[in-house]
């Protein structure tokens, strides 16, 4: 059994795909893993051909977490204070941060458990699609640990503070439609549904204007964080960028010719 890692791969037209493959501990992630993801990442943000990115796990789970096993690289640093910060800051906050940051669509396709550091992994993505047999939580505090690899940050977003406290100080893990009731998923499908409703759904964001696209989420995420005085000033520098571009005289000609516009990202 070789070690495990993230595949990359093309899943379509302008649509890249990543894929944690460790099925065998339900897709924890290892120092490896977290360089392939980063690595991935980093092709995805330069390479304008790419629109879309499709995360997702193989076997029984998305992500559960860093694996804690003896051969999984993180021996030293799970013995060591120090070591357990420097584990964190350079591989499972490096993706999340990078993931956060990356100014494409993100869908994460969880195919099955997504727990502590798996669940904030997909909290960082933009759409969570999830199969019907998935599990969602946090079960950080049963082991005497913190939801240190961004969940204190993403879960309060995503699910207000007292559903986020509640869950890691109780170590819920809750089924697929709960998980959709308390926002923590955007969709549930059934299983077999999973892959083909993420490429559906990466192919229409695929075919929108990228520069448009791209503006959208940078404007949304900050937004979050910021005044609506600040969120009103990013879009005029945002209109500056999109409104002379190729894409939007498209659009323009498409509307009035009652036809699909062509975007080239330009």
């Amino acid at each position: 059994m070789g070690e495990p890692h993230a595949r990359f791969d093309m899943a379509g037209d302008g649509i890249a795909r990543i894929t944690i493959d460790h099925p065998q501990r339900l897709g924890a992630y290892t120092p490896r893993m977290c360089a392939d993801i980063l690595e991935a990442l980093r092709t995805v943000r330069l390479d304008d051909a790419v629109r879309v990115l499709i995360l997702t796990g193989t076997g029984r789970g998305f992500c559960s977490g860093g694996d804690v096993s003896p051969d999984a690289g993180f021996a030293d640093a799970l013995d060591h204070q120090i070591g357990r910060a420097r584990e964190l800051r350079e591989d499972a906050h490096a993706v999340i941060t990078a993931l956060h940051k990356l100014d494409k669509p993100v869908i994460c396709a969880v195919n099955g458990i997504a727990v502590n550091g798996g669940l904030a992994i997909a909290l960082a993505c933009d759409i969570r699609i999830v199969a019907a047999s998935a599990r969602m939580g946090d079960t950080s505090l049963r082991s005497g640990l913190l939801p240190d690899e961004g969940g204190a940050w993403l879960f309060p977003r995503a699910m207000g503070y007292d559903n986020a406290f509640r869950m890691v100080t109780l170590s819920e893990i809750y089924d697929a439609n709960t998980a959709l009731q308390l926002r923590l998923a955007t969709e549930v499908v059934q299983d077999d549904e999973l892959g083909s409703r993420a490429i559906e759904l990466a192919q229409r964001l695929a075919a929108g204007a990228p520069l448009a696209l791209r503006a959208v989420k940078l404007m949304m995420r900050r937004a979050m964080e910021s005044t609506l005085d600040s969120s009103l000033g990013d879009a005029q520098q945002a209109v500056l960028w999109v409104g002379p571009s190729a894409d939007a005289a498209e659009g323009k000609a498409a509307f009035l010719e009652k036809r699909p516009p062509r975007f080239t990202g330009r």
